[in-house]
Formats: structure tokens, sequence, C-alpha cells
């Protein structure tokens, strides 16, 4: 009887694909269990024991992917953490190398990291935080495409939104800016520089502008020449590193290419370095400032100390020959006196202004430059220990120098606190008291700088590792004066090492070099150097 009796197959093809159904079914099980033993083995190490788990990793949500939220980001422990950025840049900006990306010497790819590209991120948006509300725990943003807005709930939050360039509301800057007048802080503002800065040469290689049948005369001859030196005027307002990296590298593109390209308009170009303070590198020693200042003068760069930019303006009175507007700025000299400069363009990377997040936000108590205060432990009050606020939109009770340094040893130090202290239950109450103090972690320092070299510490204790600048190919000034690091120990004298010349260039080189996010990157960069300088750099408006 067939009752009680397992089937036989009625045929061959059917006894296979019983077969793999339960090969199938086995398989099923086996992944299955698989999921089972995963699940098993993330259960959070601090768990105490006899209790449940965490149900989830806590969301740790940060605004801005600059140095300090890009440093923040790439070293969250992801096993501990749900990661997830905001940000409208797409992308890590090493800023360092702005200035020679700006006149062809690196190219852009080379210079930015893909934040995707950051193994520990859960998720990206590419989006502006609008408004926040701590008691809710939640964050408004909005996507750049579409400008459609929408909510990110979160366990931690870090605002790393940076700051923007600060104008002082100089008359004619803001108006004229991406058309003569360009910033220098993003990715597109290297581009809009290289575009502008080809299409001056461009213009002045140009036939004068005559109507037909018009025969040229003397004053539209003097006109023409007028116009060409205008457009062959290069200002830089600002005298930090960027500003004189920028008018040094302008100088060798000038010297190297343009004189190849253009050799009967290299001699009348101008390059102003404009600063309203006393001196240009106000952070470096008196002598490695003179060696710089002799180093620009050799470059013939026009450096103006103790000189304002009073105002930028278009001449109406002026009949341009080739087209477009006559912009002049209106310095004011130290002695009072008025000067009018033609230009043809102008980079502006002088002063910090907080961004529109942190204007319309009064969730905060706020400092100097409307920056957010923070404690110690770079925690925003008032928020139960949940906010923090790392970079230029944050001000320290010991204010920090606002360089790429301090928001970078930030985000290492909030990283150490939350992969040592944070992802534990203590840390994660839905109460209104504030959360636990973080204990000691390692000093908020990378290579070539051990951490072992400097004392742990609960609260975030700043290192100074000096400054670099380059002067261009070939030259460049290093100063550790104040650096934290062992000195030279001379009868009741400490010396600190500093360079300058070529042994300076090349460890700004290396230095930067080292700090480079991919080995894509490390590949590309000296391709570029080498390219730069056996082939010249590129004068394409195509990037």
């Amino acid at each position: 009887s067939a009752i009680g009796r397992r089937a036989r197959p009625s045929s061959r093809a059917e006894g296979v694909t019983r077969g793999m159904i339960v090969r199938g079914q086995a398989c099923r099980g086996l992944r299955a269990a698989g999921s089972a033993c995963r699940r098993a083995l993330s259960t959070p190490s601090f768990a105490p024991a006899g209790s449940l788990a965490w149900p989830k990793k806590p969301r740790v949500l940060i605004l801005g992917s600059g140095w300090g939220g890009n440093k923040v980001a790439r070293n969250l422990d992801g096993n501990k953490f749900d990661v997830r950025l905001v940000s409208p840049s797409n992308h890590f900006l090493f800023t360092s190398f702005l200035p020679a990306t700006a006149v062809g010497t690196l190219e852009f790819r080379a210079v930015q990291e893909p934040v995707r590209t950051n193994p520990n991120l859960s998720q990206y948006y590419q989006a502006k935080a609008t408004r926040l509300y701590p008691k809710e725990k939640k964050v408004v943003c909005t996507d750049i495409f579409k400008e459609k807005e929408f909510e990110l709930e979160y366990d931690f939050l870090i605002i790393a939104a940076g700051c923007k360039t600060n104008t002082f509301r100089t008359p004619g800057v803001d108006e004229r800016e991406g058309i003569e007048v360009f910033f220098l802080k993003h990715l597109y503002h290297a581009r809009q520089i290289r575009s502008r800065m080809l299409e001056c040469f461009e213009r002045a290689a140009m036939p004068a502008r005559v109507k037909p049948g018009e025969v040229p005369t003397a004053e539209s001859a003097a006109k023409r020449q007028e116009e060409i030196d205008r457009l062959l005027s290069f200002v830089v307002v600002g005298g930090g590193p960027t500003n004189c990296e920028f008018a040094t590298e302008l100088k060798d593109f000038l010297t190297k290419d343009v004189a190849r390209w253009y050799p009967d308009l290299v001699d009348r170009v101008k390059v102003t370095i404009v600063e309203a303070g006393p001196k240009i590198l106000g952070m470096f020693s008196e002598h490695l400032i003179e060696y710089y200042l002799a180093g620009l003068q050799r470059k013939e760069v026009d450096v103006r100390v103790n000189t304002l930019l009073a105002k930028v303006e278009i001449r109406t009175d002026v009949d341009t020959t080739c087209g477009g507007d006559f912009t002049v700025a209106h310095l004011k000299n130290p002695d009072g006196s008025m000067e009018v400069l033609p230009f043809g363009m102008m980079v502006w990377s002088a002063g910090l202004a907080p961004v529109k997040f942190l204007t319309e936000n009064n969730n905060f108590e706020k400092g100097m430059m409307g920056r957010i205060k923070v404690d110690d432990y770079l925690r925003v009050p008032d928020t139960g220990g949940c906010v923090y606020a790392i970079g230029d939109c944050a001000v320290t009770p010991e204010p920090l120098p606002p360089i790429a340094s301090s928001a970078e040893q930030q985000g290492q130090y909030l990283a150490d606190c939350f992969n040592t202290y944070y992802y534990k239950p203590e840390f994660q109450s839905s109460s209104d008291e504030d959360l636990p103090l973080p204990g000691p972690v390692p000093a908020p320092v990378g290579l070539p700088f051990p951490r072992f070299m400097y004392p742990n510490s609960a609260k975030f204790s700043y290192i100074n590792v000096g400054g670099m600048v380059s002067m261009g190919f070939g030259d460049g000034i290093v100063d550790m004066s104040r650096a934290d690091v062992p000195g030279f120990e001379f009868g009741d004298r400490v010396y600190k090492p500093s360079m300058r010349g070529y042994f300076a260039m090349a460890a700004w080189r290396g230095g930067y070099l080292l700090k480079q996010l991919s080995y894509r990157n490390m590949m590309l960069i000296p391709m570029y150097w080498f390219k730069s300088i056996i082939f010249g750099r590129d004068i394409s408006n195509g990037y």
C-alpha cells in the first residue's frame, strides 16, 4: 500500500527537482542559523551581565564634512555607532592644496575625498541643516536639489558646520562676488578663479573692439592699453597663509606658463597683496616673515600692509575696449590717503563669519563672531551632554586659532571619547540630566607627532603642531618655535627647529602628502607635481 510510505518519484526529472527543493531548504536553514549567530556575536560587549542588549546602536549625526566633521566621522567605530552625516558637499576638501589647484598645479580630483568612501558611515545626506530641536533630538534638513525638508533624529549630535568668508560689509564685494571677486574656501571657488584668470588673459590678447569702418585712434589705443593693464592686475586681500600661497603659486604660473603661452603679456602682469594688519603671516616668527617678504619681493609681488580695502566699484565713466566692466578697488593707505587700483580679478580670503544654521538658531549660547560656546569637553551647554560643536563654528573656553589643525584635533578627541566611553549604557540616558563626563583619552595628534609623547586627558587639550607655508616651487617656511614639541637646550634657552627654502618646501609637501586619506590621491598628487614641472600647468577651461 502507498499509504504511510514515501512516494517514489514518477520520473528522474521529478527526483532532481525535489532534490533541489530539499537542498534549497537546507541552505535557507543554514543562512538563518548564520544570521542568528551573527546577531548573537554582535551583541554589544558593554551590555551588563544578565541584562538585555541595547536594541540599536546609538545614532551619531554629524553636520559638516570639513576638517572636524570628516575626522570624527572616519574615526568613529561603525560597530558601536550608527554614524550619519549631513553636508551640502559630498566630499572632504584638502584645503591646504586649494591655492595650487586654482592655478592648475594640481587637479580638482586630487584634493578631494568622496564622503561615501568612509567605511564607518551608515548614511550620508547631501543637504543643509536648517533647524535644530535639542529637546526632541531632531534636526530639520533641506536637500540641495529640490529644497525639500526632512527630519533626522539623533542620540548624539556633532555640529561641525564650519564658517563662511566674512567680507566685513565692504561695499561692492558681495555684489561682484563670482564675477571679478572670488573667495577661496571651496572647490568651486578654485574652479571659478581658474576660469576667470584664463578669461583675463584671453581678453587681454584680443584685438581692440572697434566699430565697422572705424579707424583706431591714439586715444582708443591708450584706452586699450589701460584695459589690458586692468585685466592683468590681480589683487589678493588678506595676508594669511592661504593668500600668500595663492600669490606665490600665481607668480609661478605667470613666470613658467604664461610666459610661454602669452609672451607679450607676461611683463604687464601685476600681483598685489593687501593686508589690513601690520604684517603678513602674523602667527610666524619675525625672521621667517622677513624671509617670506624677501621672497615675495624677488617674485615681484607688491605687498601692502596696514592698507584697508575701502570698497570695490564699477567705473561707468570708462569705455572698455574689449567688453566687460571696469572694476577698481579703493585702498586706504597707512597715511590715510586713498588710492584707486584697477583689477581684473580679486581673491578675498580674509575673515570668518557664522553660517546660516548658526545665525538662525538660538538654541545655544553664542560667543565671539556668533560661534557656539562649548565647554572643555566640547559639549554645548544645556543640551544634556548630547550636542557637541567643533571647528570654526565653535568657541572653546580658551579660544583656538581658526586653522585646520584645531578642527582636526577636536574631531579626533571626540572620536576617541565616543569609541572609549560614549557607547556605554550610562551615556545613553533619556532623562533630562547631563550625561557623565568622559574619562582620559590619548592626545589628539598623529604622525609625525607620536601620541605617547603627550599625557592623556579627559578634557580637550589643543596641541600646537607648528606652521608651514609654501612659497611656490622650491621655497617655503616651517615654524616650530611655538610648537608643543621637545626642543634643544643650549644654556638657559630652548631652541625648536625652523626651516626655510627647499627643505621647508619638501617638508610641506611631504607632510601634507602623508595626510591624504586615500592611496589614489597619494599617487595622483606627486604625478601632477611632476607634470607641472615637466609639461607645465593646465591652461584650459575644461574641468
